[in-house]
């Protein structure tokens, strides 16, 4: 598919687009990777948004499961160089720009996809080994993927890629945690809230929402304690992503995880800030 026949709405997928927006994380992330590259990144960044767009948008189990199935179709039809969806010719047009990058693997692509199935089925990760596994299917997909984009190829890296992307899923799940909860979203490993005498359920009921803090404090604390360190073999976008969710978690612990009922985020600026610093 050319640029003359290309899709209404693609130019609306390039760099910033719906899946990152001026002000966001990833925005900055993809801001300060090299110009060449945005539009692909955030192509990348926008099929991952879409697919998660199934979960909430999409009220019909059976319909979500066959939009989900449309959108595994859609990868491969893209690797295959025919795509349909707006999103998926920006994706295509910029991998066709770029003849000496190598193939993106489908299996990163559709694992984002059965991570959200997961979820969509109900079938909640039982310890924080399951929960980590899933952000690297997920976020770490994505992840991955952009360090690809800029030419690493090499295991070590894209398992690093991988490990901070879980790490960032990991702290954006405290943030959005009230939230997660209300829409009946993962928030927390059966096995933890089984030990609190909980359910995900209950949990989200006005009677246990309260406790809601002092179950991810020792989260937060422990994914402190875990943060990614040696990053310098990553490409400066993930780097940003890792040192801006870094500042979020030291936000999140210092307000003692009061995300019940409210967003705590970083303003616009001290992301740039970071941006800035992080070389």
């Amino acid at each position: 598919m050319s640029v003359a026949n290309a899709p209404a709405g693609s130019d609306a997928w390039r760099f910033p687009n719906r899946a990152t927006p001026p002000g966001s994380s990833l925005y900055y992330a993809v801001r300060f990777a090299p110009r060449h590259l945005r539009d692909l990144l955030a192509a990348l960044a926008g099929w991952r948004h879409l697919v998660h767009a199934v979960l909430d948008e999409v009220s019909d189990p059976g319909v979500a499961r066959l939009k989900l199935d449309w959108w595994r179709d859609e990868i491969r039809r893209t690797l295959d160089a025919a795509p349909r969806h707006p999103v998926s010719h920006v994706l295509h047009a910029e991998l066709a720009r770029q003849p000496g990058l190598p193939v993106l693997p489908a299996d990163a692509f559709l694992g984002i996809a059965d991570r959200v199935e997961q979820e969509l089925r109900r079938r909640r990760p039982v310890d924080d080994a399951a929960l980590c596994a899933a952000d690297r299917q997920d976020l770490g997909a994505l992840f991955e993927l952009m360090a690809r984009c800029h030419g690493r190829e090499d295991l070590t890296i894209q398992t690093a890629a991988r490990a901070t992307g879980a790490w960032c899923a990991q702290v954006h799940r405290l943030r959005d945690a009230g939230l997660l909860l209300r829409r009946g979203h993962t928030v927390l490993p059966s096995e933890r809230l089984s030990r609190a005498g909980l359910s995900h359920e209950a949990l989200a009921s006005r009677e246990h929402r309260h406790r809601l803090p002092a179950l991810l404090t020792p989260v937060a604390k422990q994914l402190a304690a875990a943060a990614p360190r040696d990053l310098t073999t990553l490409p400066r976008a993930l780097r940003i992503q890792q040192a801006i969710h870094a500042a979020l978690l030291t936000e999140l612990l210092r307000s003692e995880l009061a995300v019940v009922d409210q967003r705590i985020g970083l303003t616009a600026l001290r992301k740039l800030w970071i941006a800035l610093r992080t070389r």
